[in-house]
């Protein structure tokens, strides 16, 4: 007597975006949201918008990627690598905790880190992610618009 096959559960529907041009950051985001929310333009948008457009205080905290140089000993190689760094605010002052440093570095206040930030986006090749919460994001309250 043979048996009938196990009736297999059908796979979920995935979104998933292929890349397209050098829009991976785009890809990457409508990927993870399993949906078409983010555009060229639109991400193009986010990037160009300047500091002082950052409403700091609804920002749990920020995470630069930036270009990091490698040395043995004193000697420099003409290589490079990225290095993931964190910034928060505690108690009203912002720190650099990148992982490299002895202990946290104090930014000073909304003005010492948005010096930080311009000096690191000045080096080329720095990557700003910011850290909210939902109901933030959602609210699109990060940014000042006005």
């Amino acid at each position: 007597m043979s048996q009938a096959p196990e009736a297999r559960p059908s796979p979920p529907s995935v979104y998933h975006e292929r890349q397209r041009l050098e829009l991976c950051a785009v890809h990457a985001l409508n990927n993870v949201l399993q949906e078409q929310l983010f555009s060229q333009e639109a991400a193009d948008e986010i990037c160009k918008r300047p500091l002082s457009q950052l409403a700091l205080p609804q920002v749990l905290g920020l995470i630069l990627n930036l270009p990091s140089p490698v040395s043995l000993g004193l000697l420099s190689l003409p290589l490079r690598r990225r290095h993931w760094v964190a910034l928060r605010q505690v108690d009203g002052i912002y720190y650099n905790l990148d992982s490299k440093l002895r202990a946290p570095e104090a930014l000073g206040d909304e003005d010492g880190v948005r010096t930080f930030l311009a000096a690191a986006l000045a080096q080329g090749l720095c990557e700003v992610l910011l850290v909210v919460t939902k109901e933030v994001e959602e609210a699109g309250c990060w940014l000042n618009t006005s």
